[in-house]
């Protein structure tokens, strides 16, 4: 490791947050945590998993070259930000049924993968309804490096939030004495019992000394990363293993602000911070297209390599068809340069000027007497292939931005649908849309959290669009713009003949 690479380790450690928050750096990762219950010979219901099975959802970890991790290594992961090896993966297993130790434990050691396995007290060593691990059983496999034990409380309530106090208490408290009394090691992990909690269900798991938490979503699958806090880990069900296997992705180290990387695969990725869902583009080479008129933003990349896009700047409201921009525009599809109207720019001063070129990205505050020149702009960043002035800052060096920032811009405080793009801590460019309606502030505060160290504010409202390989990923027609910021593959724009791109 060179004194770089320490320095960049240590400033990431140095940045993670206060417990239970999740770490910026963490949340570019994409780290499937994968849930099984009983495995059994018969199934019995339609989440039982057979022997064979479960062998071949292990085989195909395998041929796909993932790293099935510890929760302690995924813990670490959240809270620190610092990447996970190479295609990471959790494996959990719910209840405690006998299959555990018959079946789980046995091709665990065989391919020498480890796991987490939530057992409720009540269960052990009694026939509970299915068959039950022993405490024999259970102390072999907690001996064993590979096994993490995490209490899933003592008789499984099907909603924890219906509970008392004082039987949450015993529900969370006494469960983790009973398993660290009985196995003698500490229990550092919780999972909830149908994945049912509140804000009271997670202080008294907090307050019982765990370090986490696990839970479960049925009606929408989420990464690691995603989850709101470490007291609430997402898992996704054993049978949508396929689906997410090829995005699993451990991260990337933050690179320093001066720094970016342009040849990353370009991913969709949909995330919920603070009650804020985003939709989120990430990867591949950020360019601009400035179309002749006003068109889906689907259309102005259609005849282009672009692989996602975004609505872009603002324009000009007084025709139709215009693709008259508001401020200076600079496009590589055009290769002109077009400058802001006289009666606008002093208007649009401070707001961020973007600058693009094949390796970085700049943001500096629109300056009207240096910046309306092709000259004047090319002087910022040498090479420069795209330029326009966004709405304001959402995110600088990393922190989001106050009200009192925003200054005169109108609806910033507003709940409307927004439009984003900017650079994450990995220096990967990020293209994006709030998922529900948002005010600049608190978009800002997410994006912050979902590990981005600069993001402006594209046009919103109406004309917030997303597309991602051909498809849109709004839930209404948006309105037609004239400008989009594209992700393309690192060697850059392609065009083909068309129209739309003149």
């Amino acid at each position: 490791m060179t004194l770089t690479d320490l320095a960049t380790v240590l400033a990431v450690q140095a940045s993670a947050p206060a417990f239970p928050g999740i770490h910026a750096a963490a949340r570019l990762a994409r780290v499937p945590v994968i849930m099984y219950h009983d495995i059994l010979p018969t199934k019995q219901v339609f989440f039982d998993v057979t022997p064979p099975e479960l062998e071949a959802d292990l085989q195909l970890i395998q041929k796909n070259g993932l790293t099935p991790i510890s929760l302690d290594q995924l813990v670490t992961h959240l809270r620190t930000g610092l990447p996970l090896p190479p295609k990471p993966i959790l494996l959990s297993f719910d209840d405690g049924y006998e299959g555990h130790y018959t079946y789980v434990y046995t091709l665990l050691k065989q391919y020498d993968y480890p796991a987490v396995f939530g057992i409720y007290t009540n269960k052990v060593g009694k026939k509970f309804g299915r068959s039950s691990l022993t405490w024999s059983q259970l102390r072999q496999m907690a001996a064993d490096p590979l096994v993490t034990i995490a209490s899933h409380s003592v008789s499984h309530p099907s909603d924890l939030r219906k509970l008392s106090d004082q039987e949450l208490r015993w529900e969370i408290v006494e469960s983790k004495r009973i398993l660290e009394t009985e196995l003698g090691i500490p229990i550092n992990y919780f999972v909830y019992p149908e994945g049912k909690y509140d804000k009271r269900v997670q202080q008294w798991a907090g307050l019982a000394g765990y370090e986490a938490a696990l839970t479960m979503n049925d009606e929408i699958d989420q990464f690691a990363g995603a989850s709101d806090s470490l007291l609430s880990i997402e898992r996704i069900g054993q049978s949508r293993l396929e689906a997410v296997i090829e995005q699993a992705d451990g991260g990337l180290m933050p690179l320093p602000e001066n720094a970016f990387r342009f040849d990353a695969a370009v991913q969709l990725n949909r995330v919920t911070i603070d009650q804020v869902p985003l939709i989120l583009a990430t990867g591949g080479r950020p360019v601009t297209l400035h179309a002749d008129s006003r068109y889906q933003v689907g259309e102005i990349i259609a005849k282009t390599n672009a692989l996602a896009a975004v609505d872009g700047g603002f324009f000009s409201l007084e025709a139709l068809n215009s693709n008259v921009m508001v401020g200076p525009v600079f496009s590589q599809n055009t290769g002109r340069f077009v400058p802001g109207q006289s009666q606008e720019i002093r208007r649009i001063a401070n707001r961020p000027l973007v600058l693009i070129n094949p390796t970085q990205v700049k943001y500096i505050p629109f300056d009207p007497n240096r910046h309306n020149t092709l000259a004047g702009i090319k002087a910022e960043l040498p090479g420069l292939t795209d330029a326009f002035v966004a709405a304001a800052w959402l995110v600088k060096d990393g922190e989001p931005q106050s009200a009192a920032s925003f200054g005169n811009l109108f609806d910033f405080d507003a709940a409307r649908d927004r439009a984003f793009w900017g650079i994450d801590q990995a220096g990967r460019p990020v293209i994006g849309v709030s998922g529900d309606y948002v005010d600049s502030v608190s978009l800002g505060m997410a994006l912050s959290q979902a590990g981005l160290r600069e993001a402006v504010m594209l046009d919103s409202g109406a004309s917030a669009s997303l597309v991602f390989q051909g498809k849109s990923q709004m839930s209404y027609e948006p309105r037609p713009v004239p400008h989009v910021v594209a992700l393309v593959p690192p060697q850059g724009l392609q065009l083909q003949a068309c129209g739309l791109n003149k």
